[in-house]
């Protein structure tokens, strides 16, 4: 089978997710073309992979609609794997094959970035951009045709982030004009947003199962791609049977996915370990917590972001996902970083209730509370700053710092005020009773 993806990145992610795809769309016979995959960074994983044909089995599990559902695959949509940092010349040689046509990658948030101290003549660079603007001058230089860019990592816009990095690197290097009039009209970026979590070599008697098998992967049931552009045609990912969205305009469904699931995450996690529930699945198991939770999807959430059949689907199947007993997602992990995370994910919920009700909504509100109450009485990782200011700050001096929430929320002071009363007075599974007694 002819090589057609070159694919950066040899982790978890890429191998319960696209190589994933690339296998099934193969066994249905709707595509032929197997992914070379190029190890990112020195030290990886390449040569255990290789030292099994690059072939690995994969297991997803979860709940769908209600039911367990699990499938188990022996994946072998990956030809090789080449580490570039031991031969350069064989990733460079990528460049000579006409049948490549896709490029994906996912090398962390971090990956796609411009690091001014990378030179054209590195064997290889260390960023990923530069790796591939060196392949790309290559294919440049043998006259053939440029790629298409799916990269999973999760920025926004990181098609066109990641086009930027290789334009910095043509002038950085001072490359010829021919070769950026050349990756602007020979080469597609495309920017796209993932959704599925994929946890791993597993820690339960999955493993016992093959025990030769080091790059044994397992994933959620749950999946989705959205991805600005349309190669359906030569890419037939829909045709396949999977939750593809080929479109002109990611940004409605990353705001659903950060506003109903990662919202659902930040919006209950303080009030989870306030009260000494210590897993996403556990919560769900919580009567208290998973009707909290559902009233705030229901009542709050879903309405602000325009309660549609495609949104409300979407928090059905989050609930799904939570439940999903194949997962332990500790809300310690969740916590991270929370108050950024609650004034992008929660944040603009709950100001557009307000702007459409003239009221701040009930549960939202209780999870501010609930994020402050935990900063000053539990042990937060944050940043040193964000830390102490809500460990010593007043509600008052708390809720109008905008460096916190990009705003001034001085007008919730006394709503907040008097839902952290409670939770201080009564504890947060009291509190959250409360509430759903309102």
């Amino acid at each position: 089978m002819k090589e057609t993806v070159i694919q950066f990145g040899e982790g978890n992610f890429l191998r319960g997710f696209f190589n994933y795809f690339l296998h099934v769309m193969n066994e249905k016979g709707l595509y032929e073309g197997k992914a070379v995959v190029i190890q990112p960074r020195a030290g990886g994983k390449c040569a255990l992979l290789n030292a099994q044909d690059c072939k690995y089995n994969l297991y997803l599990r979860g709940i769908e609609k209600g039911e367990i559902k699990k499938e188990h695959y022996l994946i072998e949509s990956i030809s090789r794997c080449v580490d570039p940092y031991k031969y350069f010349d064989e990733y460079m040689a990528l460049a000579d094959n006409p049948d490549f046509r896709f490029v994906v990658s996912n090398t962390t948030e971090a990956g796609i970035s411009f690091d001014e101290n990378c030179s054209f003549d590195d064997k290889p660079c260390t960023s990923f951009p530069g790796k591939l603007t060196q392949l790309l001058y290559k294919r440049y230089e043998n006259g053939m045709k440029g790629f298409v860019f799916l990269p999973t990592e999760l920025i926004d816009n990181n098609g066109d982030a990641l086009k930027k990095c290789i334009l910095q690197y043509a002038d950085l290097w001072e490359l010829p004009e021919g070769f950026v009039n050349w990756i602007n009209t020979e080469n597609t970026f495309l920017n796209t947003l993932v959704d599925r979590i994929v946890t791993g070599y597993p820690g339960d008697e999955t493993a016992e199962l093959h025990p030769d098998d080091k790059y044994l992967d397992t994933a959620e049931i749950f999946h989705l791609w959205v991805i600005e552009g349309d190669f359906e045609k030569e890419f037939p990912l829909k045709k396949a049977g999977f939750n593809v969205v080929w479109t002109d305009d990611a940004k409605p469904y990353k705001k659903i996915k950060v506003r109903i699931l990662n919202g659902a995450h930040t919006s209950l996690v303080a009030l989870s370990l306030l009260s000494g529930i210590e897993t996403v699945g556990e919560a769900m198991n919580d009567e208290a917590a998973e009707a909290f939770l559902q009233k705030a999807m229901n009542e709050e959430i879903l309405p602000t972001i325009g309660d549609n059949e495609e949104s409300r689907s979407f928090a059905e199947s989050v609930f799904d996902r939570f439940r999903n007993p194949f997962i332990s997602h500790k809300w310690r992990s969740i916590a991270l970083n929370s108050v950024s995370k609650f004034s992008v994910r929660v944040l603009p919920t709950l100001l557009e209730y307000k702007k459409q009700k003239g009221e701040y909504p009930k549960c939202l509100t209780l999870s501010l509370a609930g994020l402050i109450y935990f900063y000053k009485n539990d042990t937060p990782e944050d940043a040193e700053a964000v830390t102490e200011k809500m460990k010593k700050g007043s509600i008052a001096e708390i809720l109008s710092d905008a460096s916190l929430w990009q705003t001034d929320l001085s007008d919730m002071t006394n709503e907040v005020k008097a839902y952290y009363s409670k939770i201080e007075s009564q504890g947060a599974k009291e509190t959250i009773k409360w509430i759903l007694s309102e």
